[in-house]
């Protein structure tokens, strides 16, 4: 039995659908990328019930003759938990479900809270919205996204070798109302997820199809605004071919004393055809440009003896500017016995300018310590995958399969020492290629209560650096890496399944690094596993219950605010994660995850062997009131605990508590809404680094707490028009 299941209205191919045979309760399966399933059944007739978070459920009658150009529409409803059904698939259901059960509760206004979506992970900005965020994630300071990998439509976000941080992650080109689902897990589990996929990846997958146009303005606090456009340009027959354009632009000034008039411009576009009844294809575009003043990071004393306040500046020419243009092409073929085939190929332009000032004084105390960071880079990617599944007697196998390959390259990767923008002398200049091709295979068994999934993945580095200060350099090198994953799930029964997982993943070094050792800890290794629960014990709560360990190998680390290789010892991080959501009426929800943590390097002494910023504790939850029409609202918040600032915990970062609320009048013409955040005006620390540094007339540094301070009591309205 084959078909495809698409929503009613926009005909957006609806993915991780549960169809299940009633006849047969063993015969069930999910959807795919394309909205297409395909089941055994033992007779050449079935009842199908169709359901879907969000979506009214279904019971389709059809026959294995005509059901392989069956098309089965779900029409919109509110979300019910009711519809969360727990199946033997792999982990992306359950998370993709969670995604669209919180995207539907809570929309997001930017790209911050796309991350702030995802169950344990926390971002910090300390760039005013213009740099890449910092994240954490399962014990982990990530910096901007050492090690957690980020996508968008297969489409890699992070920058491997960039000039200020391996793996930086700058996703503001994503503009959030185009975002259909997240995928997301912690873990370095996955065949299909490759570098930085040490504590986790991140996925975003955008709408394919619209429902309706939309023009959108808001204005809030510290002269912040927001313009919206997204035009659906082919209304008709969209089964066929469809095209949507959205843009938007992004202003404020901040709550600094010395303002950002930061500015960020993105335009999207989309277009999708389908060929044949079997071939499908994808063209995306996107551009997206940036720029801002930032007042950088304070010391703590500079505040506690009133040299500045909390929102004030050491040094006000911080800031910078980036741009990013990326074009995205995917074309499958689907074959008569459900075989996908898939080819992806992308191309992104890259620029980045960032000045800093960490340590003001420290190491030129006449001109100070400003450094700006800059590069062009290319990147180019192309990834070929075929899925396929087959039934043998009662055994269900899926089988994937992909190849692929990633280049970079740079030109101008620098780090300079500059006086309020103004160049005075290089500390490092060179050109970057590096290469990544990989090839990864898994499998999927699924009979009765099990489902083993083993997969393996093989990865190639080329690394190569030109360094453009020197005569004498340092040869390319190249090395390789094979990661086993195994998961195993077993179904109690259709309210509870247990799972374990065990895999192995890496995240490369610098480029800079890898030449500069000769080689040395090219890949350093990730081993990590998984016991965990799901549970759905009634029909309105949902549970999901982990506990796991990762170690992670050797590595030599490159900072580039400094421009130096720094080595990193073996590290060891333990913890537990609980996700979950209840539905108390047909109404009102609540959610609430929570993480506990315990990061620790190893062979290091007791009580000198704490990870810098490694989160202890976090929990993010809320209360939600969702209306099809009329108000909706929510009351949320986020709480990190107080963590190590550095190795022997004499710097502390600080928690935070921080609420937040929304009410939206919600009509099928317009919406009118406000958001407020950090409701109870909280003084709190954003990103926060021990620091030693030197103010102008200070005679001694001083190693402390630095930190951006973060945004207080913050209003903003929106104007929604659909059409």
């Amino acid at each position: 039995m084959s078909g495809r299941v698409v929503d009613a209205v926009s005909r957006q191919p609806l993915e991780y659908v549960a169809v299940m045979n009633i006849n047969e309760p063993l015969s069930k399966t999910v959807t795919d990328q394309y909205g297409n399933f395909h089941l055994v059944s033992s007779s050449d007739s079935a009842s199908l019930l169709v359901s879907y978070i969000g979506y009214q459920a279904t019971t389709v009658h059809t026959r294995s003759a005509n059901s392989n150009s069956i098309t089965i529409p779900l029409q919109q409803d509110i979300v019910n938990l009711k519809d969360i059904v727990v199946l033997q698939s792999n982990n992306a259901t359950k998370f993709s479900t969670l995604s669209k059960i919180d995207l539907n509760l809570k929309p997001v206004r930017n790209t911050q809270e796309l991350f702030r979506l995802v169950p344990g992970l926390f971002i910090a900005q300390h760039a005013g919205g213009g740099k890449a965020e910092q994240i954490f994630l399962r014990g982990f300071d990530c910096d901007h996204g050492t090690d957690v990998q980020v996508s968008v439509d297969g489409m890699p976000v992070n920058m491997v070798s960039h000039a200020h941080g391996q793996g930086y992650a700058d996703a503001h080109f994503i503009i959030p109302e185009t975002v259909n689902s997240i995928d997301f897990a912690g873990g370095p589990y996955y065949a299909q997820q490759g570098n930085l996929n040490t504590a986790g990846y991140v996925t975003f997958s955008t709408y394919k199809n619209i429902q309706q146009s939309r023009i959108q303005s808001e204005a809030g606090s510290f002269n912040t605004l927001r313009t919206l456009a997204m035009i659906d340009l082919l209304k008709k027959n969209k089964d066929k071919q469809s095209a949507y354009i959205a843009a938007e632009m992004n202003y404020t000034d901040g709550p600094t004393i010395s303002k950002q008039y930061f500015r960020r411009y993105n335009v999207f576009g989309k277009y999708n055809l389908s060929i044949s009844n079997d071939i499908s294809l994808s063209v995306s575009a996107s551009s997206f440009s940036s720029n801002w003043d930032a007042s950088g990071q304070v010391p703590d004393r500079a505040v506690n003896n009133g040299t500045i306040g909390r929102f004030g500046s050491i040094d006000p020419s911080e800031g910078g500017n980036t741009e990013r243009h990326n074009a995205n092409l995917k074309l499958a073929y689907r074959f008569a016995n459900g075989t996908v085939w898939e080819n992806q190929a992308y191309f992104s332009r890259y620029s980045f300018n960032l000045y800093s000032n960490f340590t003001f004084f420290l190491n030129d105390p006449v001109n100070g310590d400003e450094i700006q960071q800059a590069e062009n880079r290319n990147i180019a990617g192309y990834l070929s995958k075929l899925s396929t599944q087959y039934f043998f007697n009662k055994w269900q196998l899926r089988s994937f399969y992909g190849t692929g390959v990633r280049y970079d390259a740079t030109t101008g990767s620098k780090l300079s020492h500059v006086v309020k923008r103004q160049f005075l002398n290089e500390i490092q200049q060179g050109n970057i290629k590096e290469t990544n091709a990989y090839a990864f295979m898994q499998q999927q068994w699924s009979h009765g209560k099990w489902l083993i999934d083993a997969g393996v993945r093989f990865d190639y580095f080329n690394f190569d650096y030109f360094n453009q200060l020197t005569v004498l350099q340092n040869p390319a090198q190249s090395k390789t890496i094979v990661s086993p994953k195994l998961n195993i799930q077993y179904s109690l029964h259709d309210k509870v399944q247990l799972y374990a997982r065990y895999g192995k993943g890496f995240h490369s070094n610098d480029t800079r690094v890898v030449t500069a050792n000769n080689g040395k800890e090219i890949l350093p290794a990730a081993y990590g596993t998984d016991i965990g629960m799901i549970a759905k014990p009634t029909d309105h709560l949902f549970i999901n219950v982990a506990a796991w360990l990762l170690h992670l190998n050797q590595e030599f680390v490159y900072v580039g605010d400094e421009g130096i290789t720094v080595p990193g010892g073996k590290t060891t991080r333990a913890g537990i994660d609980i996700i979950a959501r209840y539905q108390f009426s047909k109404k009102i929800f609540a959610n609430i995850n929570f993480n506990i943590t315990k990061a620790r390097a190893v062979g290091e002494a007791k009580g000198a062997d704490y990870i810098p910023l490694a989160p202890l504790m976090t929990s993010t939850g809320g209360l939600f009131y969702k209306n099809a029409i009329g108000l909706n609202g929510s009351i949320t918040y986020r709480y990190i605990k107080n963590r190590p600032a550095n190795e022997d915990n004499s710097i502390v970062a600080k928690g935070y508590f921080l609420a937040e609320a929304s009410l939206n009048y919600t009509m099928p013409e317009y919406e009118i809404g406000l958001a407020v955040e950090n409701i109870f005006n909280v003084k709190w620390n954003e990103a926060q680094f021990a620091t030693e540094s030197r103010l102008k007339d200070e005679a001694i540094p001083v190693d402390e707490l630095h930190y951006t301070p973060g945004t207080p009591f913050f209003a903003r309205l929106k104007l929604a028009v659909f059409f």
